[in-house]
């Protein structure tokens, strides 16, 4: 009995380990797809970045080193902290009025997706040494976009702003898990 218990334990860590080491497949085959729709509806729902914001529009932001030598797992981790970031940012403001409603309901859903199916592929992987670093950088970048609202009053052009900069940041984490993805398959 003592010996079947000993099997079972030693089985569970292998195949915990085997998981953890490969990337997730859902992030090799959905990621990408969802990040790609996430980034249709933050485009369609508000349409051209509207001229009489132009006075308002702030210098990019997104902090590009923080996927510097990044493969594998490694970017799903890093895109999972930026869409609980999204995901926050979203929920916990009140959004334009004018935005169709339809398509932001549908933004908010498919950005909770993929936090929670990358929550799942994380589960049990190991962190990287320079997580810590992610993290912050991540959490500054953000920050800063909150502050852009805040300091703003949550005006239209505000919020058009952080659409704008938003957008650019998916769109970076979507070419950067694609390469990943080429990476991968190489090896």
């Amino acid at each position: 009995m003592a010996v079947l218990k000993w099997l079972s334990i030693c089985l569970t860590l292998f195949c915990q380990g085997t998981a953890a080491s490969k990337p997730c497949r859902w992030t090799q085959f959905r990621l990408g797809k969802l990040n790609d729709v996430s980034i249709d509806l933050l485009s369609d729902m508000g349409g051209l970045f509207p001229l009489m914001c132009a006075e308002e529009n702030v210098e990019q932001m997104f902090p590009e080193d923080l996927y510097k030598n990044t493969e594998g797992e490694d970017v799903s981790v890093v895109a999972l902290e930026a869409m609980r970031y999204v995901d926050q940012l979203y929920n916990n403001s009140l959004t334009p009025v004018t935005w169709n409603r339809t398509k932001l309901n549908m933004f908010q859903n498919v950005i909770y997706r993929q936090v929670q199916n990358l929550e799942l592929c994380m589960m049990g992987s190991v962190d990287t040494s320079d997580y810590l670093i992610r993290t912050e950088g991540l959490k500054t970048y953000f920050g800063n976009i909150a502050a852009v609202l805040k300091e703003k009053n949550f005006s239209y052009c505000a919020w058009e702003v952080v659409r704008k900069e938003l957008l650019y940041s998916l769109q970076f984490i979507l070419e950067h898990n694609s390469d990943s993805l080429l990476w991968a398959n190489r090896t």
